[in-house]
């Protein structure tokens, strides 16, 4: 069974509530792909709806390059109906057509902006991805596939945009962070990647919230801000903690996690699962391709 790689857990970076911590593994580097932005910068991969008129929780993915391409649990897809959110990591073969399960971030429309989506360049925060992640763990075991609470999801995105005082005319969480791009950039520049770093843990306050680990520290390096964009707004909803999390902590939550038991569940794309609720008030999963995990991430309930 295939579970968290073995990392090295080195020493945090501070920035108000936030307290990053980069990991360290070998970097495997034995499986071929772009990242989603890449592709879709490069137009090797379009992203649009599954018909003219759509469906909220699946997107089309059409790869027509010579690689597979990596989309990520939690990113963000800007355009064509409403803006989602990926509900799982999904690796999508070179010459193939993927539906790939979504949430909508965005309420209030359902109108044609564009025909294709455009990488959003954002990352869900701590608090959506839990909902996202607890919620796909229960339809899988009921055998319903990838799919989210969207009614949660909806509520959080507004939840967490009345608590950072935002307002959006289609209730959009994309709005929420435009509003707060001053202090995402803040953080940004005081939590730079680690060098040589293949994945990255995050607290906020005293708790740690997520860790996000992959196949290289390529990857790790590419997708370092865009991860940060959703943590930050969970830091601004934070007061000042009481006490700070250190490396210790994030071994010990590992360490359980490498302990417990996973279950091999069947992957949208290609590769496999596996997932694990078994651990108090986590969620993890893993992507994995043969022997390679390529993505794998865990999120963290708040104990307040």
């Amino acid at each position: 069974m295939i579970t968290l790689p073995e990392v090295r857990v080195g020493e945090p970076i501070r920035h108000e509530a936030l307290s990053v911590f980069p990991l360290f593994s070998p970097s495997d580097g034995g499986v071929e792909y772009l990242l989603s932005e890449e592709a879709i910068g490069a137009g090797s991969v379009t992203v649009e709806e599954v018909s003219e008129g759509g469906s909220v929780p699946t997107l089309l993915v059409i790869n027509t390059g010579d690689f597979s391409v990596l989309f990520l649990e939690g990113e963000e897809l800007k355009g064509a109906k409403q803006n989602r959110v990926l509900n799982t990591s999904v690796l999508v073969a070179a010459h193939s057509k993927t539906s790939i399960p979504v949430s909508c971030v965005e309420r209030g429309r359902w109108r044609y902006l564009s025909k294709n989506f455009s990488s959003g360049g954002s990352h869900s925060s701590s608090k959506l991805r839990r909902h996202l992640k607890a919620s796909v763990a229960r339809s899988l075991k009921e055998g319903r596939g990838h799919t989210s609470d969207q009614g949660a999801v909806w509520e959080e995105v507004s939840r967490q945009m009345n608590s950072l005082g935002s307002t959006s005319e289609t209730g959009a969480m994309s709005d929420t962070y435009e509003r707060h791009q001053d202090r995402l950039n803040e953080f940004r520049e005081q939590l730079k990647y680690v060098e040589g770093a293949s994945g990255v843990a995050v607290a906020v306050g005293s708790q740690v919230v997520a860790v996000d680990v992959f196949d290289r520290s390529s990857t790790c390096q590419k997708v370092w801000d865009r991860l940060l964009s959703g943590v930050v707004m969970d830091a601004l909803e934070s007061g000042k903690p009481e006490k700070l999390p250190e490396s210790a902590d994030v071994e010990a939550l590992l360490a359980q996690l490498r302990a417990a038991t996973w279950e091999p569940s069947p992957a949208v794309g290609d590769g496999q699962e596996y997932r694990t609720d078994s651990v108090p008030l986590s969620h993890a999963s893993t992507l994995v391709l043969g022997d390679v995990v390529l993505h794998g991430s865990v999120v963290v309930e708040s104990r307040v």
